[in-house]
């Protein structure tokens, strides 16, 4: 085993230098190093001397049945031999302090070598025997793959019911409706990426909200996404996970997060639909109530209704203007922001305006 002292900065990381100077990193590699991967198994862990060597072992039945160059990655914040038991598995290990498993993916980033890049949890939950499905997408063009624990299967005991009948589907249901998406299962930890879309993406999540900020982006950069069937295994004997290790309140914290992710980065879907419905409702029985009271059968709308009309229009105005400020922030493709210029054209949106203004100028007279 050899040792890269205060974090060897590899030739293939262009990108996160300052990550890689971080002196707190270092990175384990090795006897038989693989060199040239094409595909990498990227996994965080923590106290997993357990599990780590079966699934450093799994996943070279993986990589051998697949048939695929591929190195494995191991982000270890463990003050057991989780690290030693990987790296004499074959496993490449970067060791880094305990600070969040988005962070342990975001401090990787400069060490992957490989086109594709697949994650997952290093406690032989996923089984990891069975990439190749990862694989033959990406061949075929993916840049997303996510792997569906629904779709595949769920040992017996692997997932409490609070889970698997409310938690995973209301949120998976919550960021479809959102994004227009069709995903069966965002919370499953076995998914794969290119290397190039890990990168675009841009994650900032340090938390466990990590795989929603991953599949919200995926919508934003409009990834070409794929989803294929995953093992879920329970526990292996003597283990315990990280949340019931963390109390009963960390699945509820975990979703909270989570939510809270697609709620940021989503933020477009709560203000333009609102604000179309609300300037929809109000402007037009502004534009009536101009001219004077209008009489509804025993009901007569004067100034009280058109103040609440104004009200709503100038609310709907503002939540379709922040709506489009929102898309436009997270638009990683341009798509949304040229849709925008195009509905809004500076010369046209700016002669527009002072038309309305000289008008209105007119009219108060």
């Amino acid at each position: 085993m050899s040792v890269s002292g205060q974090v060897a900065f590899p030739e293939s990381a262009t990108f996160g230098a300052a990550i890689s100077r971080d002196p707190e990193l270092t990175f384990l590699l090795p006897e038989n190093d693989v060199e040239d991967p094409e595909f990498s198994i990227v996994v965080p862990a923590l106290n997993e001397e357990i599990t780590i060597g079966e699934f450093v072992a799994w996943c070279k039945q993986g990589i051998a049945a697949a048939q695929v160059k591929a190195e494995i990655i191991i982000i270890d914040s463990s003050s057991d031999r989780t690290a030693e038991i990987a790296v004499a598995g074959g496993a490449r290990v970067l060791k880094t302090p305990k600070r969040g498993l988005g962070r342990a993916y975001i401090d990787a980033i400069p060490y992957i070598r490989g086109k594709y890049v697949l994650m997952g949890d290093a406690d032989c939950t996923y089984d990891f025997r069975e990439i190749r499905p990862f694989v033959q997408k990406f061949w075929a063009g993916a840049e997303f793959v996510m792997g569906s624990r629904f779709k595949g299967s769920i040992e017996k005991g692997a997932m409490p019911p609070l889970h698997r009948y409310f938690g995973t589907p209301l949120t998976t249901w919550i960021l479809n409706v959102m994004y227009g998406t069709k995903f069966s299962d965002i919370h499953c930890g076995m998914r794969g990426v290119t290397l190039d879309a890990l990168r675009r993406m841009e994650l900032a999540s340090q938390s466990w909200e990590y795989a929603s900020e991953m599949v919200l982006k995926s919508a934003h950069l409009g990834l070409r996404f794929e989803g294929v069937p995953a093992s879920f295994l329970k526990d292996k004997d003597g283990r315990f996970n990280h949340h019931a290790r963390a109390g009963w309140t960390s699945p509820w914290r975990a979703g909270w997060i989570n939510l809270k992710a697609m709620f940021v980065f989503g933020a477009d879907f709560f203000l333009i639909g609102p604000g179309l419905l609300l300037l929809g409702l109000g402007f037009p029985l502004l534009c009536v109530l101009a001219f004077g009271p209008l009489t509804v059968g025993a009901f007569t709308l004067s100034i009280n209704a058109m103040l609440a009309a104004l009200i709503c229009s100038i609310l709907g105005l503002q939540f379709v203007m922040m709506g489009a400020i929102a898309q436009t922030l997270y638009d990683r493709t341009g798509i949304k922001r040229q849709r925008w210029l195009t509905i809004f054209p500076y010369n046209r949106t700016t002669i527009g305006c002072f038309s309305t203004f000289v008008v209105g100028l007119l009219f108060g007279e």
